[in-house]
């Protein structure tokens, strides 16, 4: 013997599966909220903007420049 539950189906011309009086109306508070996060954004990417500026063209150390060798007629550097 097998059981079979059925629901009842919803045949009421009334329900508009949700989309009632206020469906797709936003509140002003939202969009106040979308416009604070639009500023973030942008002072976000300015900031990282600037921070990238500074960053070295590449992080390999330098290359040594051999020593020159120390000429005997040369006269040597005043430190002051």
């Amino acid at each position: 013997m097998a059981l079979v539950a059925v629901q009842p189906s919803n045949t009421n011309e009334n329900d508009k599966g949700g989309q009632g009086e206020d469906f797709g109306k936003s509140s002003p508070v939202g969009l106040v909220l979308l416009i604070v996060f639009f500023i973030a954004v942008f002072f976000l990417v300015k900031s990282m903007n600037k921070h990238l500026k500074r960053v070295p063209a590449s992080f390999d150390e330098p290359a040594e420049t051999p020593a020159k060798p120390a000429d005997a007629s040369a006269e040597p550097e005043k430190k002051d």
